[in-house]
């Protein structure tokens, strides 16, 4: 029966029960009652002692059925919680910081996708000519007139007795009124007017046209209504001076006259004629699919056809094209009245009240819905190149095209089609007109009304609010691969008026957050200029909604940071930072920071005024009351995302600005940030750590010997602060998140290069033992102390044992200036340890970080070598050889320096092994020895030091240039390695062949390191941060919706949940069994055994780990190999555990090795395509007589703690949330921690079994020391140790290599409540499953035992010799599937072994 059935069953008994419980108790009172009344109707008398004793009887059976619910419930808890665990919904090291990928990837750019919104050149029509052929009253002879027909031009009849009658002629009124007509769309052109013109009048018009332009556009405006249609040829006419004879004017005389960028206008019949002669030009014909240059600057505009005629009809104007572009309103009115279902007056258009730019006014909305349905359309319809071309370069052509649009509808009704270059596509049927019928109805019923009562009030048209509301629901639905809305246009009309702009700005803002398409659609509309205008506006409830807008803007279009700095716009954002207003909150304020970072982001324009407006004490303010407030408590903890973009802000306020970074150093800012670098959130601690890295200024600073050091020269205080920060950077080396370290490093690297003169002695000190020193350093918690004996060394003395500079040939005396500068010993302890921290990071196991770490070094002056000596030939020379340097991931190859001999591997091996032999100086010998008698020593005797004196003298590079890499130079030893005139006690010939013959035997490093920087050919460069444009990418997520797949991940783990819960059923219900039956093996080849096993929760995979670290996943039920890859390819090798992180979502695959580092692994499952997520150092260091740490990890899930120990006196408490060490546990133990175990069902327990076999258990959820108790129940060591299962969670095993189980109860842990021996003398290791009733164990006698909980031996495994027995090796690893009955076991030989469950009831 399955879980959930069981316990509903259960349910259902406990309310069956009760109900009968009830139910016999009710209708026994309700006959007693009954039979009760009855006797008292006779009887007016009760005996007292029987009513008392049915009284008890009921209290009695009251009593039994709570008792009864209370087992029951006690047993329903019970079940529960043995049943259904509670599983944890944390999810660690998941989030984008541990996408390798997405860490490099960049933020806003100046240049993208998103920024060819953007008009490269914006050009504007600087003059306009109109040349009008009307000849009144002489009609042309190619033009048959209908009666009546139209007459009206520019709304001018120029025969009606009123333009007869007035002074001014009717075709020069005709013209003023065009130019009035154009001048509404462009004031400030210049304009010209030509009626009835000649040739030369037309070429001069056009020469000052252009003349008067310069490289702005010219409008071309031709009326030839009044002489023959164009001609095939491209001909337009005019008159001669007598108005006697038609002359033709060819259009490429006009087009080499007004030259280029131009628009054409031409209103007349025929007028497609002459837009084919233009298009059909040599020099304008297509070559491919791009235009030539001529025609890239040319627009042309034709009422009509190559052979159509303009429409004669009275109820229309003659010039009804130049109507439709110039007074759109008035024509589409004037249109649409007789076409209309209501009795509308035609008469009233004039009478239409307001100006077309009053919007509050009938005719300035009609003229803003006008704009807002013209520019849908195009929006809709154009590509978005050519829309922005023609609707957003230049205000008199967008108003233009608009209105052709118009034309467009209204010309096709009359059968004639209007034309124009670029082309058009067809919009006369377009569906936002009919919007614009309804608009127009709304005003024009309204008009008796407004016109015969003045107080009566305008009901504006619901135009706007129902296209918002479109909008909205377009919003609810659309995407990126639908449909764009076709709204947006509109959304950016109602931003000019004030009762629709919120709205607008929400809905607006909501669409922005779809991505980058969203956003260049938005800035390809043309919505930019009308948010920057906004920012000038203080009203309240618009401040956060345009915060986001401009948030999302710029998360993909750096360039906007120029326009914003113009006009002022970082002030809006400053004082919202500003503003404690309780309505702002955290994450509005981090989007304000943003902002303020992008407009100073490699920008001096941006950052002088944001400087000069404080944004350095607001920010430095904002950082310590979020501080304050999170020491309050938990209501009161900081926000990270506002912490870490105020560091951020902060950081490009003052990278690259001395003020900036002066006002940093006088307002404390090291101090204040110091406290950010142990934040709980990496985040923070990384931004806090680039803020302090971009406030050291990098100069060249580098002196030659013998001259003072720069830092004399510049100022104390400033020294001061960049040695604290130096201390803060110090701090965090060892942090847990590599993106922390790897803005350490940056931090480091501008440190190294503004005191390099420091940097370079501080590395020789920290790669030469004291002079007095025996040789060798001690080894602790880290492989060499930061003050070790350094004080004899930077404290000026003229009898200094040895000298930094006499390690390169220089006297002592030399460097006099650079003695000086160490005013304080402390100063030069922080200078070493920060080199100490280098080489800290040089090592790091996450690559990225190591890489950053080297070119510290560099910077640094030293430099990475593996020296290898090998034998050529029997002649016994030695050639240099290459190899791969394995110490550091991603170590460049070098090459090899055969027979040089320096200290060994061992004098300062690190926790990882990899210092010694990486970066080495050679080191004079405490005692020089007196002659070459020291080298003829044999080889067995050699001393392990060896002088750079001697090396230097005996090294003839003329003979054999071996060479180092400096960044990808590759330069020749002699070049860096200085030489001496004298060698120690004196010269020899011989002294290469003698090195090289005790060389021959052994292998060391050698690092080069060069004091003088100014010998370096070239400085080695600063590594670039890639945090901030990382940090960006946060607000080019959506921020108001959640992420479309979540719901899949939720469908996900729910499944996984059901799963996990019906395996955990099986295993508590199932009988007793023993784990015998071999369903699977697998020969995985390796050279080295298993080391480490782990079974997948919900694949049928293993995961194998050898000696080597070679990770191994291979598909038990399919037989395949699934992935294989290598955990690092460091020379210190061994796996101490394999853990899964978060096995009910994408798990993780944590990997821990014996030097104390763990690396976790994501995508593992996949071939070739795992990715590191992350890596780091758990512990350090090692007991003294401990040959290494042999670390030892578990991981917690519920609790999302990491424990790590080893041959170390403490246990390191990781939280994986926060990537940072969150406790160090003093073991109080003469022994190191030899196994690990946390409780993976109850949480914060975990147990500790040390070398000298007792065992420890902790509870993390304690103040002090953490310890519950502490008990040694073993005399040998703890192989392996866990808690039962069940729901009894105080009892847990341990085992001891002597094959003693002890079974230990927290409640009485004075000693073992059960011992157990099993494989004695050759016990390796011991499983408990996580649900199921079984122990087993595992020996190099090449067996496995299984145990019940109880101590009963339930079965056995071991070796057999036969065709049909099973062959298995010294066991090795144990791992059992945490919700079946499945074991992996692995052996010191390469198979791995599968056994399942097999009942017990027959036995």
């Amino acid at each position: 029966m399955a879980l959930g059935d069981l316990v509903l069953c259960m349910q259902r008994s406990v309310e069956s029960m009760t109900s009968a419980f009830l139910g016999s108790s009710a209708g026994a009172g309700a006959t007693t009652g009954q039979q009760h009344l009855s006797s008292l109707l006779p009887q007016q008398h009760m005996e007292g002692k029987e009513k008392q004793e049915k009284e008890e009887q009921e209290q009695k059976q009251l009593v039994m059925l709570q008792e009864w619910r209370e087992q029951q419930q006690q047993q329903e808890d019970t079940v529960a919680s043995s049943s259904v665990p509670d599983f944890p919904h944390n999810l660690y090291l998941s989030d984008l910081r541990h996408d390798g990928v997405a860490i490099t990837s960049a933020g806003p750019v100046e240049n993208g996708v998103v920024s060819k919104w953007r008009m490269k050149d914006r050009v504007k029509t600087g003059c306009v000519a109109l040349v009008l052929c009307l000849n009144v009253g002489v009609d042309p002879p190619d033009v048959i007139k209908v009666s009546p027909c139209a007459r009206m031009e520019c709304w001018i009849d120029p025969f009606s007795q009123t333009s007869q009658q007035k002074p001014v002629k009717p075709v020069e009124a005709i013209g003023r009124n065009l130019q009035v007509q154009y001048e509404h769309w462009q004031p400030r052109a210049k304009y010209s007017v030509q009626t009835d013109p000649t040739v030369e009048e037309v070429k001069d018009l056009c020469l000052w046209c252009r003349q008067t332009a310069k490289n702005e556009r010219v409008l071309f405006h031709y009326n030839g209504h009044g002489v023959p249609q164009p001609t095939s040829n491209g001909e337009i006419w005019v008159f001669n001076k007598s108005f006697t004879t038609y002359i033709p004017l060819s259009v490429y005389e006009l087009e080499s006259w007004l030259e280029n960028p131009s628009i054409y206008v031409f209103d007349c019949s025929a007028a497609g004629m002459l837009v084919n002669a233009l298009c059909e030009r040599p020099d304008w014909v297509l070559s491919g699919t791009m235009a030539a240059p001529a025609m890239e600057n040319c627009i042309l505009l034709a009422a009509c056809g190559a052979h159509e005629i303009l429409p004669q009809s009275a109820d229309l104007p003659a010039d009804i094209f130049t109507s439709c572009l110039t007074t759109p309103i008035k024509i589409a009115l004037r249109w649409f009245c007789p076409r209309s279902l209501l009795p509308l007056d035609a008469d009233l258009i004039d009478k239409i009240p307001g100006q077309q730019t009053d919007r509050r006014t009938p005719l300035g909305e009609l003229n803003w819905i006008f704009t807002a349905i013209t520019d849908t359309i195009a929006w809709t319809v154009l590509p978005r190149e050519l829309f922005r071309h023609l609707f957003r370069q230049d205000l008199l052509v967008a108003s233009l095209f608009r209105n052709f649009l118009l034309a467009d509808r209204i010309m096709r009704t009359a059968n004639c089609t209007p034309l124009s270059y670029p082309c058009l596509p067809s919009t006369h049927q377009h569906p936002m007109w009919h919007a614009w019928d309804m608009a127009a109805e709304t005003c024009l019923s309204q008009l008796p009304m407004l016109l015969s009562d003045p107080n009566a009030e305008f009901q504006p048209s619901p135009f706007f609010t129902e296209q918002l509301t479109a909008f909205e629901v377009w919003l609810q639905h659309g995407s990126e691969k639908k449909k764009p809305p076709e709204q947006l246009p509109i959304v950016l009309q109602v931003l000019y008026i004030q009762s629709h702009r919120f709205r607008a700005l929400r809905l607006l803002g909501r669409f922005l957050d779809m991505g980058a398409w969203a956003v260049d659609l938005a800035l390809s509309v043309g919505i930019f200029p009308y948010v920057l205008k906004l920012l000038k506006l203080t009203t309240a409830d618009l401040q956060q909604v345009l915060l986001f807008i401009w948030t999302k803007i710029l998360a993909f279009d750096k360039s906007c940071q120029v326009d914003l700095v113009k006009d002022g716009g970082h002030e809006y954002f400053i004082k919202f930072l500003k503003s404690s207003a309780e309505n702002i909150y955290p994450e509005q304020q981090a989007m304000a920071a943003f902002v303020l970072a992008v407009i100073m982001d490699e920008h001096p324009a941006g950052q002088v005024p944001c400087i000069q407006a404080g944004l350095v004490g607001i920010c430095l303010m904002r950082i310590q009351a979020a501080a304050a407030s999170s020491s309050g408590g938990a209501e009161g903890h900081a926000e990270p995302l506002l912490l870490q973009w105020l560091c951020l802000c902060l950081g490009k306020l003052w990278d690259g600005d001395s003020d900036g970074a002066a006002l940093g150093l006088r307002d404390h800012a090291p101090i204040v940030l110091g406290h950010l670098l142990s934040d709980p959130q990496p985040e923070v601690r990384a931004a806090a750590t680039y803020a302090l890295g971009t406030l050291v200024a990098v100069a060249a600073e580098s002196s030659p010997a013998g001259s003072t050091a720069s830092e004399d020269d510049g100022d104390e205080d400033v020294q001061a602060a960049e040695l604290e920060i130096a201390r803060c950077l110090v701090r965090v080396t060892s942090d847990g998140s590599p993106l922390v370290r790897a803005e350490v490093a940056i931090a480091m690297a501008r440190l190294a290069a503004s005191h390099n003169w420091m940097f370079r002695q501080a590395a020789a000190a920290y790669l030469k033992p004291p002079s007095h020193s025996s040789g060798f350093p001690p080894i602790g918690l880290n492989h060499r102390s930061a003050s070790f004996l350094y004080s004899t060394q930077f404290m000026y003395s003229d009898n200094s044992p040895v000298s930094d500079t006499s390690l390169h040939g220089e006297s002592p005396g030399s460097s006099d200036g650079f003695m000086r500068s160490w005013k304080r010993t402390e100063d030069g302890n922080v200078y070493v340890q920060c080199i100490t921290a280098v080489y800290t990071l040089a090592r790091d196991p996450y690559p990225r970080v190591a890489s950053l770490g080297r070119q510290v070094l560099r910077i640094a002056g030293v430099e990475a070598h593996t020296v290898k000596a090998s034998r050529a030939g029997s002649s016994g020379s030695l050639l240099p050889t290459h190899q791969t340097n394995m110490s550091i991931p991603c170590l460049p190859p070098t090459y090899l320096i055969p027979g040089v001999i320096h200290r060994s591997a061992s004098c300062l091996a690190s926790a990882s092994g990899n210092l010694a032999s990486t970066w080495r100086i050679s080191t004079p010998p405490p005692s020089p020895p007196a002659g070459p008698v020291y080298l003829a020593q044999t080889v067995g005797n050699f001393r392990r030091v060896a002088s750079v004196e001697f090396f230097s003298k005996s090294w003839d590079s003329s003979s054999r240039q071996s060479v180092h890499i400096s960044g990808d130079r590759i330069q020749t030893l002699s070049t860096v390695l200085p030489r001496t005139s004298n060698v120690a006690g004196g010269g020899g010939g011989g002294g290469l062949a003698e090195v090289a013959a005790a060389a021959e035997m052994l292998t060391f490093g050698l690092s080069t390191l060069n004091l003088d920087s100014s010998a370096a050919a070239a400085p080695a460069a600063l590594p670039l941060s890639t945090l901030y444009n990382w940090s960006c990418g946060h607000f080019s997520q959506p921020l108001l919706e959640p992420a479309q797949d979540e719901d899949v991940i939720i469908a996900r783990r729910q499944e996984k949940e059901h799963l996990a819960l019906a395996g955990i059923a099986k295993c508590h219900h199932s009988s007793l069994s023993k784990v015998s039956e071999q369903v699977a093996n697998w020969d995985t080849m390796s050279e080295t055994g298993t080391k480490a096993l782990l079974l997948h929760p919900f694949k049928p995979i293993v995961c194998i780990a050898d000696d080597k670290e070679t990770i191994r996943l291979w598909n038990y039920k399919e037989g395949t190999v699934v992935n294989t890859f290598d955990n690092h390819n460091a020379p210190d090798r061994g796996v101490s555990k394999l853990c899964l992180l978060n096995e009910l979502d994408d798990s993780l695959l944590l990997i821990a090795s014996s030097d104390g580092i763990v690396r976790v692994w994501r995508d593992y499952t996949q071939k070739d395509n795992q990715q590191l997520a992350t890596a780091w150092q758990t512990v350090q260091g090692h007991r003294p007589g401990a040959r290494s740490i042999s670390a030892v990890v578990d991981w917690q899930q519920m609790t999302g703690c990491l424990y790590a120990s080893g041959e170390i006196s403490l246990i390191a408490v990781w939280n994986l949330d926060q990537e940072q060490l969150v406790s160090s546990i003093p073991l109080h133990s003469e022994s190191g921690v030899s196994a690990l175990a946390a409780s993976q069902l109850h949480g914060a327990h975990f147990l500790a079994g040390c070398g000298d076999g007792s065992v420890r258990v902790f509870d993390i959820r304690s103040r002090r020391d953490m310890l519950v108790c502490a008990v040694k129940p073993h005399a040998e060591r703890v192989v392996g140790l866990d808690f039962l299962p069940g729901p009894d969670h105080f009892k847990m095993i341990s085992a001891s290599p002597a094959g003693d189980l002890k079974f230990l109860d927290l409640r009485n842990n004075s000693r073992p409540y059960l011992e157990v021996y099993t494989n004695k003398r050759h016990l390796t290791s011991i499983a408990v499953h996580r649900h199921a009733p079984l122990i087993v164990t595992g020996s190099s006698k090449q067996s496995i035992e299984t145990f019940s909980p109880s101590g009963a031996q339930l079965g056995m495994v071991h070796y057999r010799n036969s065709f049909l027995g099973q062959r298995i090796g010294p066991i090795s690893a144990l791992h059992f599937h945490p919700y079946s009955i499945l074991l992996a076991a692995g052996a010191t030989d390469s198979v791995v072994s599968f056994y399942a469950g097999e009942s017990l009831h027959s036995t």
